[in-house]
């Protein structure tokens, strides 16, 4: 059975016109965002904090993704925060542009597209804790066909590659793995698999979490060239706001990554229990199959969760995570300083504060 395929995240695609993208949308997302809330504070947090109300921009639509996400707000620790109403705002979109025109208090997005809008807008955003350790990019191919486990199996080979930033980044991959690219074939495509499973390409640009499993169902074989584990890590699913939140607003800051971080705890430990919050509440409108979104909130576990987190904490990042994504973005021609993109000082005070929140 062929599952449904659905456009994939717009912000993903590209790189430029981020603001003008999304210049509409916040005007639509702003009156749910916590700056134009003006009757917030009618429900204080566990602690006697209000923070009113917030909209947080989703990378995606509502699938097991975002089972942290859909954890938090069931179980209430969005509310034991502080926060009167929380609005999951599905994607695609893009998410730079509406957390900077105030459509959304708080954004899921990569350090790619993030650092991409910074470098070139001088936007004022800054990543402050990141759900994926790991980045789910992965050239996927079918065993029985291309076969694409090395990075020197691309050599001779039709890999499909959608245009804007997922070319950018397989050009970086060729180039950090120092192929040529005049041995490989890039065919333009969009994030329908299909042209993989009908062999008109050896190769596909896709995500493990989704087109793998999308692929894998229909009863293929598949092996993936994970682009983290050759040459191009950088975080992903990762919070970014502004810096404007970060120095008026710490505490909100605070309470946000807080009540994430008790979702995601959650969502590692019962990826079930994450899959069917997102087939029969969060997403039940999509018709999602909940054999392919248990499977995903199983697979990103292992994006989550490394030595690293087991050692520090969800959603922190390592001095030496930021410096390979810096050379990732520098692979793919983004220059940037690390504290051009990341801010987690405030994630930091508040694990002083809630070290349970690191075991």
């Amino acid at each position: 059975m062929t599952l449904p395929q659905l456009p994939r995240r717009a912000h993903r695609t590209r790189f430029t016109g981020f603001a003008a993208a999304g210049a509409a949308l916040a005007l639509v997302l702003g009156a749910c965002s916590s700056g134009a809330d003006a009757e917030a504070g009618e429900d204080a947090g566990a602690d006697g904090a209000d923070h009113g109300d917030i909209t947080v921009q989703l990378s995606w639509i509502k699938n097991a993704e975002f089972a942290g996400e859909f954890f938090a707000d069931s179980k209430g620790y969005f509310e034991d925060a502080g926060f009167s109403s929380v609005t999951l705002n599905a994607g695609p979109g893009a998410t730079e542009s509406i957390v900077l025109s105030g459509g959304a208090d708080f954004g899921l997005s990569n350090a790619i597209s993030v650092g991409q809008v910074v470098a070139e807008e001088d936007a004022p955003l800054k990543i402050v804790g990141t759900t994926f350790q790991r980045n789910p990019f992965t050239i996927l191919s079918l065993a029985d066909g291309g076969d694409i486990a090395t990075p020197e199996d691309l050599k001779g080979k039709r890999i499909g590659v959608q245009a804007g930033p997922n070319e950018a980044l397989f050009d970086a991959l060729l180039a950090i793995n120092e192929i040529d690219p005049a041995e490989v074939t890039k065919v333009p495509v969009e994030y329908d698999p299909s042209p993989l499973v009908n062999g008109e390409v050896d190769g596909f640009l896709a995500y493990v979490t989704n087109e793998s499993i999308t692929v894998e169902a229909e009863g293929n074989a598949v092996t993936n060239l994970l682009f983290a584990d050759n040459g191009l890590p950088f975080v992903a699913e990762s919070v970014v706001t502004t810096q404007e939140m970060i120095e008026n607003e710490p505490e909100k800051v605070k309470a946000f990554l807080a009540a994430e971080i008790r979702g995601w705890k959650d969502a590692v430990a019962d990826p079930e229990e994450g899959a069917r919050l997102a087939v029969e509440e969060y997403g039940a409108d999509l018709e999602l199959d909940m054999d392919k979104e248990i499977q995903q909130a199983t697979i990103q576990i292992d994006l989550i969760v490394t030595d690293e987190t087991e050692e520090n904490g969800l959603f922190t990042i390592s001095d030496d995570l930021i410096e390979q994504n810096l050379r990732t973005l520098a692979a793919a021609g983004i220059e940037l300083e690390a504290d051009d993109l990341f801010d987690l000082s405030l994630l930091t005070e508040l694990l002083e504060e809630q070290p349970e929140l690191a075991k």
